[in-house]
């Protein structure tokens, strides 16, 4: 058994923000001192180490002293706390109002998962995206100008087209619209073909044996190029956080842990989020 020192690498702003979070989650359920393994500072490390570094469940739970199901209560509580935390979606379109922003952008990406074989129509693997050959699930990310994640939707398998899944988001495409009446429009891909309408941006796809003319190319070189800053948003949650690289847990579960990387990233919780000091996270109950 070899014992060695580690450092996460967060601010401990961040730490005292989840763990505010998780004790009240605590108070809400009536939760009295002492019953719980982890205090809600323990817990919180628990959580910011899965998010940032991947580390395995068998691994936190042999550091924290605990069994692997109290480890994984423990882990799917903290995601739970800061998925309620995420701004909704008329909440994300009012801050880049606010903001100045001119539009917005849409684009899907999908997290890879562990194999997850279950049946889809007509027998097809459910969670396998034929696009990306490999198994995962669809988020649709919607970004600010600068390439900023502002609201993630709920996960679809990862069979469906970025299409479907934009139109199965609650909620989404009439909040799009309504933006756009408001003078913010939404820039996506070709891969949103089937969306067209007044609140979505898209070039103009090339028909076959048809050249598009040049005030269309243009067209198109001016969407894409300001649509392409939108890659920034999804490769900002893969590259900051290990988690959302390659997901173990319930494939179900993608769609929350994606919505409480949002309140993990570094400038959301400076700045768009009070303070959380030492002394608020010391309450009585709250064990250390």
């Amino acid at each position: 058994m070899v014992t060695y020192a580690a450092v996460l690498d967060v601010r401990e702003e961040t730490v005292f923000f989840l763990a505010r979070l998780l004790w009240l989650r605590r108070a809400e359920l009536g939760t009295r001192r002492g019953r719980r393994a982890l205090g809600c500072y323990r817990q919180a490390v628990l959580v910011l180490r899965w998010y940032l570094d991947g580390t395995r469940i068998a691994q936190l739970a042999c550091d924290n002293g605990i069994g692997k199901s109290t480890a994984y209560r423990a882990l799917h509580e903290g995601i739970d706390a800061l998925a309620a935390a995420a701004p909704g979606l008329p909440e994300a379109i009012a801050a880049a109002k606010a903001a100045g922003h001119t539009h917005l952008n849409l684009d899907g990406t999908v997290i890879r998962i562990d194999r997850c074989a279950a049946p889809g129509p007509n027998g097809a693997d459910l969670w396998w995206s034929g696009k990306h050959k490999h198994h995962g699930g669809n988020l649709q990310v919607l970004s600010d100008t600068d390439g900023w994640p502002l609201w993630i939707s709920a996960v679809q398998p990862g069979r469906e087209h970025d299409t479907t899944c934009a139109k199965a988001a609650a909620g989404l495409m009439p909040a799009l619209e309504q933006a756009a009446a408001e003078q913010m429009p939404t820039l996506t891909d070709l891969g949103y073909q089937g969306l067209a309408g007044p609140a979505l941006r898209m070039p103009i796809k090339k028909l076959k044996g048809i050249e598009l003319k040049e005030d269309q190319r243009q067209y198109n070189l001016l969407v894409r190029g300001v649509h392409a800053i939108a890659e920034r948003a999804n490769s900002l949650l893969k590259t900051t956080f290990e988690a959302l690289r390659r997901v173990s847990v319930c494939p179900w579960r993608i769609g929350a842990i994606a919505k409480a990387a949002i309140v993990l990233l570094p400038s959301n919780t400076a700045d768009h989020y009070p303070p959380v000091t030492q002394r608020e996270t010391q309450l009585p109950g709250m064990a250390h």
